[in-house]
């Protein structure tokens, strides 16, 4: 047992020096890897938050749109309404003054 853990302990040993060892420009290079991710990454949240205000600005702008149109819409509407009833008026006028054998105008004004 006790030259397992002499040798469990070399081999622990010169794995840690061999980790030591590692050049100092495999160091750097990992630094600049690590440093060039994290750009990547910064790069890409700036992306992703430009794209998604384009994104809402475009929904807005939408959303304006369609109310304008509703707006324009119902005000078709009512002038179509208005029109059906100032003819739904004159009909109106016009069978009273037959039944009560008057003019119109007379009609109108009752």
């Amino acid at each position: 047992m006790r030259k397992f853990s002499i040798a469990t302990m070399t081999v622990a040993a010169a794995g840690a020096l061999s980790l030591a060892a590692c050049s100092e420009k495999t160091q750097d290079n990992a630094a600049e890897t690590a440093s060039s991710a994290a750009e990547d990454v910064s790069v890409a949240a700036t992306d992703a938050a430009a794209a998604a205000s384009t994104s809402a600005d475009a929904v807005g702008n939408a959303a304006s749109d369609a109310v304008d149109k509703a707006g324009a819409a119902a005000d078709k509407a009512a002038a179509a309404a208005d029109k059906m009833g100032a003819h739904v008026k004159q009909g109106a006028a016009e069978a009273e003054s037959t039944l009560q054998n008057e003019p119109v105008s007379k009609s109108k004004a009752d």
